[in-house]
């Protein structure tokens, strides 16, 4: 049986990526193309949603899917824990799920996951990440996620060290992880996860060079997943098998 997929935000950058993946993907079929002239009620029919919108219309289409009891791929980037936490009762009495990925890149989950695997062994931590000059959201859901995913692993140590929080020239606090964001022509992204203690530091890069080449893999894995799955997933960490279960 096909998988019949209803596609939001297919004209842009990641959309068209995803729609490739979809028409090469045996067993998935793009049934719908959702732009913004579109009304969700387009979402009729589809076995599974696929999210590529901009953030300030992707909590529509998801509460649009879960309305409709079609589970969800969610690829548009903002979406926090904080953002998540409202999403969680919708879905936990029902038999569907929303998987929310804020890189489908399998270097950068990787990478997430060492910053966290890391976190408890450095009292001091901070972000930096470069992204094209027309992304329109900042901090990079990618940078929130690490954030979020270093602060919990820390948890019976404590917060990390932040000084001079309050300067608007630290960043954005994040999960307590001062973030940076630089939006620049000539990169498509770019994230530096600097962890730093007595005499040392240690820096996690992830570069995105190719951004068709470096989220395929990771679009054909989420998927068939996203299409099988049952509440709140969030992270490429959770499908993939690194040794390291990050939450969801």
């Amino acid at each position: 049986m096909t998988t019949q997929v209803a596609l939001v935000g297919g004209s842009g950058k990641l959309g068209r990526i995803i729609h490739h993946v979809i028409d090469e993907l045996d067993g998935f079929e793009v049934r719908s193309v959702l732009g913004s002239a579109s009304d969700l009620s387009e979402l009729d029919g589809a076995d599974l949603v696929v999210d590529a919108s901009a953030p300030a219309v992707s909590i529509d289409v998801v509460r649009a899917a879960i309305d409709r009891g079609i589970n969800v791929l969610v690829g548009t980037s903002g979406w926090s824990q904080e953002r998540i936490a409202p999403v969680r009762p919708l879905v936990a009495d029902a038999e569907m799920g929303v998987v929310f990925i804020p890189n489908f890149s399998l270097g950068s989950a990787l990478g997430t996951a060492l910053a966290a695997a890391a976190a408890p062994f450095f009292p001091s931590a901070e972000i930096v990440e470069s992204h094209r000059d027309t992304k329109i959201d900042s901090p990079s859901g990618t940078a929130v996620r690490t954030a979020e995913l270093m602060a919990d692993a820390r948890d019976e140590r404590g917060p990390f060290e932040a000084p001079h929080g309050d300067q608007r020239a630290r960043g954005q606090q994040v999960a307590g992880v001062p973030v940076h964001s630089l939006r620049r022509p000539g990169v498509i992204a770019r994230q530096e996860a600097i962890l730093s203690g007595a005499g040392e530091s240690l820096s996690i890069v992830h570069d995105t060079i190719d951004s068709a080449a470096a989220y395929t893999p990771g679009i054909r894995l989420a998927l068939p997943f996203a299409r099988d799955a049952r509440g709140i997933v969030v992270g490429l960490e959770n499908i993939i098998d690194i040794g390291i279960r990050a939450r969801s």
